[in-house]
């Protein structure tokens, strides 16, 4: 259901497309030899083609290619066997040709699409336009003199995926779902890795707002958007940006904002282009982009399970609901974590513990999933011995602190501390005897009606034991010898 915010006049309805860029992993850029690793000094990574010398020609890295193919496949899309780069023609101090080579009337990939959970239960399909395979700028540093700004030019040429979604997006939940999802694909597939913040990922938000049912109003584009929070924070602002706006006799104008994430708002960069204004024409050093059939179908075969594949599956197999189905899939180390966990054993069990303690604790001390003190077979060797009844789950709490600071076997742990479970009736019999000899009031209360009060006797029988008994037996103990 679209996302309405109501103005001084009534209700308005968002309307979102987003353009995605994401950097391809490569060893190499998409025209020359030049490393892609992020982190060098600047303007040590740059070959004669990256600097754009005179006579220097571009060579295609055929890797690249398969990426995107790779990437179309995952987000079901039509993979285009016919592809012709262009020349984007603008001038920025990070651009040393003056041109990018891109693709516009000719994409890689056509037509596919993602699906997005909402925070409300709600399924939707966001429509993905096209991908195109594009070279990256460079970087301006306007932070490294007083009165001059230097270039870099490391990530010039390196390769860019663009992804255009349809403008399906209503709201800033819509927008953060769809990014989140669209990143966790890229991940699963290997083709991006996703880090916003080191600009291997970033967005450019496309926003107008509308009367529900009217036409489209004038869109604003917020460029390089480079985190899920700041997406979500830069379509508050710039709704209720527009919407004072156009309440107040004004109108909007089609234009290129930033997001400052200082102040928290969108500025004026300048005049949104249009196509025309790039002057594209097809690249005269580069012949058009012809890939066969078959080998598109090889790539296919490679595909890992994807996001969605899993979440469904989880859901079927394991029997698992929507919620921690989505939580398990986030990550396919986190996905891969809970089915080793749960393979013959009680798969809710196992996400219980996987989503509300390991996660839990992992996420209060910063610790990613691949770097967990605990291994998947050592909470499911601890699961094992909650199952055949060796410790409680209220026991296995307390092996799961001393786990996760020690990184030791549970069953070592219950071995070294005695902690295993007291299932002996014998020996829990006189635990309860005991107790009810201590407790004669609370006898007569709970004999005149009370019944709330049995929860205090087993409370009592599992402090006496140190929480070792097999809390099923005590209660049936209790109940024989409180009701004969």
């Amino acid at each position: 259901m679209a996302q309405l915010i109501k103005g001084e006049t009534g209700e308005w309805e968002i309307v979102i497309g987003m353009e995605v860029h994401a950097q391809v992993i490569a060893n190499s850029k998409l025209f020359s030899g030049a490393s892609t690793e992020f982190g060098a000094a600047p303007n040590t990574q740059v070959s004669l083609v990256d600097a754009a010398m005179p006579g220097m020609l571009p060579v295609l890295n055929e890797h690249v290619v398969e990426q995107a193919v790779r990437t179309g496949l995952g987000l079901n899309a039509q993979v285009n066997l016919h592809s012709v780069f262009e020349r984007k023609n603008y001038f920025y101090p990070d651009l040393p040709q003056g041109y990018q080579i891109s693709q516009f009337l000719h994409p890689i990939v056509g037509k596919g699409e993602v699906e997005i959970d909402l925070p409300d239960g709600e399924v939707k399909v966001i429509g993905i336009t096209r991908l195109h395979i594009e070279q990256d700028a460079g970087k301006s540093l306007h932070d490294q003199h007083p009165t001059k700004s230097f270039v870099d030019l490391n990530r010039s040429g390196c390769a860019l995926m663009e992804i255009v979604s349809e403008p399906d997006i209503r709201g800033p939940d819509e927008a953060t779902a769809y990014i989140s999802k669209l990143r966790m694909i890229l991940q699963y597939l290997g083709t991006c890795n996703g880090n916003m913040e080191e600009g291997s990922m970033r967005a450019d938000v496309n926003i107008s707002v509308r009367k529900p049912g009217a036409e489209l109003g004038t869109r604003a584009e917020i460029k390089n958007v480079n985190s899920v929070k700041a997406v979500q924070m830069a379509i508050d602002y710039e709704v209720r940006r527009q919407i004072e706006i156009i309440e107040g006799g004004g109108t909007i104008k089609q234009e290129t904002r930033l997001w400052d994430p200082t102040k928290n708002e969108t500025r004026s960069m300048r005049s949104k282009e249009e196509a025309h204004d790039y002057r594209y024409f097809p690249d005269p050093d580069l012949l058009p982009l012809v890939i066969e059939s078959d080998w598109v179908n090889k790539i296919k075969e490679t595909l890992p399970e994807l996001p969605d594949e899993k979440k469904h599956r989880f859901m079927r197999d394991y029997e698992l609901s929507r919620y921690d189905a989505s939580v398990l899939i986030a990550e396919r180390a986190r996905a891969d974590y809970f089915e080793t966990v749960a393979t013959g054993r009680d798969a809710k069990l196992a996400a219980n513990w996987v989503i509300n303690e390991l996660l839990g604790v992992l996420n209060k001390n910063s610790v990613a999933l691949t770097n967990a003190p605990i291994k998947a077979d050592q909470l499911g060797g601890m699961i094992d011995l909650i199952a055949d009844k060796t410790i409680s789950g209220k026991i296995a709490k307390d092996v799961f602190a001393i786990m996760y600071d020690t990184g030791k076997d549970a069953a070592v742990i219950v071995e070294e501390k005695g902690l295993k479970q007291v299932t002996d009736t014998g020996a829990i019999e006189k635990i309860v005897d005991e107790v009810l000899a201590e407790n004669p009031k609370v006898i007569e209360d709970y004999k005149g009606g009370n019944q709330k009060v049995f929860g205090f006797l087993v409370g009592q029988v599992m402090k006496k034991s140190g929480g070792k008994v097999n809390p099923g037996t005590a209660n049936e103990l209790l109940k024989k010898k409180l009701n004969s």
